[in-house]
């Protein structure tokens, strides 16, 4: 399902080639969703691409929070802070604007 990007996502919006992502992808990507990137986004954003990068998998909650909490310190480490910024399934939500697949237990 390609968008208007020319760049080839999946039928739930997901980049099929990971190599695509850059940053103006994933801003055009967050504005789809009703979403502007701030500085705190983007925190959480390279998180996920380093945490993707070594261990090969998107994070679900628990361990995204596990990972910010102990990158970002434990007051950005809470799944409430992360909703405030990923409304609604941030693991799924930020994985996408990371260019990242599709955390393997998300539904």
């Amino acid at each position: 399902m390609p968008t208007h990007l020319d760049t080839p996502l999946d039928e739930e919006g997901y980049l099929l080639n990971l190599q695509d992502w850059t940053p103006a992808l994933a801003e055009q990507l967050a504005k789809e969703l009703d979403l502007e990137l701030t500085d705190a986004h983007w925190e959480i954003i390279y998180l996920l691409r380093d945490f993707y990068q070594e261990f090969e998998v998107s994070p679900a909650m628990r361990p995204l929070v596990k990972a910010v909490s102990k990158t970002l310190g434990t007051e950005k480490g809470r799944s409430i802070y992360l909703m405030t910024l990923f409304p609604g399934s941030p693991p799924k939500l930020a994985a996408k604007i990371a260019g990242l697949p599709k955390p393997a237990n998300c539904l």
